[in-house]
């Protein structure tokens, strides 16, 4: 789940729809500066349903110890530090299921997707909110997923439906990069990011360079990119989110009674040149 607080309550958004709103950003990236991404199909995918195995857990969210929705949030934006609110054990079993399941039907969109979860629990976590007796158990996680990603890259290497130049080290690297990229941007229209910002990593130019990429707030979800990544000068897309009424609650089985009842409200995102 994804919190943005409000003067009343909560607005919360799905993992997946999150995911998704990525994916959009990922269908119009590429234009006369940036390269569009390939092969498409894989990588679309791999964006669109990056956060897909968070959908059972998010159907029924949980609360933190001090009452409030447990979930990303805007304080969270650059430095991932929420392991004191989140069963870590159960964390990363839905991290790992989420990758495993993918892998069964798209081998390269789970690498990438392997990818983005290994960055985000080594460059962007704070170990230091994670308690000293379970970090091996992160650890373990870790080293799993680097097994699973010399599996997944052998095995793309000898796909021969996926043409050799999209299965190089760059090519995967660019990539994971643009996952990182639509969902960061992804996550700051989700939290109504109000503060200058970059899409994390230097992104593949048209002439093999790569640029990073500015975030501008300019009004509540609209923020206009420099250097101007997408194919059309402005658009707008909405995100599905649910407004629960509360500051804190009682127990989870209310959160949860209340937050199933809450309307489903569409949000309006708006990116400019």
């Amino acid at each position: 789940m994804i919190r943005l607080q409000s003067a009343t309550g909560w607005w919360l958004i799905t993992h997946p729809d999150h995911a998704h709103l990525a994916g959009e950003f990922a269908e119009h990236w590429g234009n006369a500066t940036f390269r569009a991404p390939t092969p498409r199909e894989h990588v679309l995918h791999a964006i669109h349903v990056h956060d897909d195995g968070w959908r059972a857990r998010d159907a029924q969210p949980s609360l933190t110890r001090a009452g409030i929705p447990a979930a990303f949030s805007r304080e969270l934006v650059g430095a991932y530090s929420a392991f004191e609110e989140i069963d870590l054990a159960d964390y990363l079993a839905v991290r790992e299921r989420a990758v495993s399941e993918l892998e069964q039907h798209n081998e390269y969109a789970a690498l990438l997707v392997s990818l983005h979860t290994y960055n985000l629990l080594t460059d962007r976590a704070d170990r230091t909110t994670i308690k000293p007796e379970q970090l091996p158990l992160l650890d373990t996680f870790l080293e799993r997923q680097r097994y699973r990603q010399d599996r997944l890259r052998a095995a793309i290497r000898n796909n021969p439906a996926i043409a050799p130049e999209h299965t190089t080290d760059e090519a995967i690297l660019e990539n994971f990069r643009l996952l990182q990229a639509c969902d960061n941007l992804s996550l700051l229209s989700c939290v109504a990011y109000h503060r200058p910002a970059t899409l994390l990593h230097p992104l593949t130019t048209t002439d093999g360079a790569a640029q990073e990429v500015e975030v501008l707030p300019v009004a509540s979800r609209t923020f206009t990119l420099r250097p101007y990544p997408f194919d059309m000068p402005e658009f707008t897309v909405t995100l599905p989110a649910r407004h629960v009424e509360g500051n804190t609650f009682a127990s989870a089985e209310a959160f949860c009674e209340a937050f199933a009842a809450a309307p489903i409200t569409e949000l309006t995102i708006t990116i400019t040149a």
